[in-house]
C-alpha cells in the first residue's frame, strides 16, 4: 500500500493490487480458519480482511476498484479457497492448526511477492502448484478489467481445490481422500500450466504506468 501512495498520481489499486489482496486474503481466511476450526468463519475474516485493504486504499486517496462484480467473485471464491485449507489444518492438527497455517501462507506469501518484484527469478513449475498465485492472477485480471471469463483458468483450480479440500475435511479421519485432495490439486495445477491466466505485472513497471497501459488487450 506504501508502495501504490508514493506512486505517480495515476497509479491505482488495479496497479499491484492483485498479490497485495492475495496475500492478505490468504494470510487471515487460512490462519483465521485454522485458529477458529470454522470454515465460514474464515471466509468472513478473509472478506473483512479485502475490505479493508480497499477502504485503506481509499483512504489514500487513490482510486479503487473500478470492476466491483468481477473482484468480489474473484475474491470471494479466493477466500473459500484459502479457509477450506485453514480448516483442514484445524481438523487434522487441532490446536496446533493454525501455526501449520501460519507457515504456509508465510511460505507461499514469500514466493508470491519474489514473483511479484523479480519475476524471472522463479520457475513457472514453482508457480502453477500455488493457489496463492492463483488468487493473485484471478484479482489482478479482475481489478484490471478483464472480467471473469479472462480469469477461468485460475478461478476454476481455486474452486477445485476448496471442493476437494472439504471433501477431506467431512470425510476426516478416513485418510484416503488426501489422495484424491492431491490429485485435483495437481490435475488443476496442470491446467493452469497448459492454460495461464493474464501474466502479472513487475511492481516497479506496474508502480510507473497508468492502468490503461499495462492491461490493455
Amino acid at each position: 500500500m506504501l508502495l501504490i501512495a508514493a506512486a505517480p498520481a495515476h497509479t491505482s489499486l488495479a496497479a499491484v493490487g492483485g498479490p497485495i489482496l492475495a496475500v492478505g486474503l490468504m494470510g487471515v481466511g487460512m490462519i483465521g480458519a485454522a485458529a477458529a476450526g470454522r470454515l465460514w468463519l474464515g471466509v468472513l475474516m478473509a472478506l473483512l480482511a479485502g475490505a479493508g485493504l480497499v477502504l485503506i486504499v481509499h483512504a489514500l486517496g487513490l482510486p479503487a476498484l473500478t470492476h466491483p462484480v468481477a473482484t468480489g467473485f474473484a475474491v470471494i471464491i479466493a477466500s473459500v479457497s484459502f479457509a477450506a485449507r485453514g480448516t483442514l489444518f484445524a481438523r487434522s492438527a487441532a490446536d496446533k492448526g493454525w501455526l501449520i497455517a501460519l507457515s504456509v501462507v508465510a511460505g507461499e506469501a514469500a514466493i508470491l511477492i519474489t514473483a511479484s518484484a523479480m519475476p524471472d527469478v522463479l520457475p513457472d513449475w514453482l508457480l502453477v502448484l500455488l493457489p496463492a498465485q492463483w488468487a493473485s492472477v484471478a484479482i489482478q485480471t479482475a481489478l484490471a478489467g478483464g472480467g471473469t471469463r479472462a480469469a477461468s483458468s485460475v478461478l476454476i483450480p481455486l474452486a477445485g481445490t476448496a471442493a476437494a479440500t472439504l471433501l477431506v475435511v467431512w470425510l476426516w479421519p478416513r485418510r484416503w481422500p488426501y489422495m484424491i485432495m492431491f490429485t485435483v490439486w495437481l490435475g488443476l495445477s496442470a491446467l493452469v500450466w497448459y492454460w495461464p491466466g493474464p501474466p502479472l505485472l513487475h511492481v516497479d513497471v506496474a508502480l510507473g504506468a497508468a492502468p490503461a497501459e499495462q492491461f490493455a488487450p
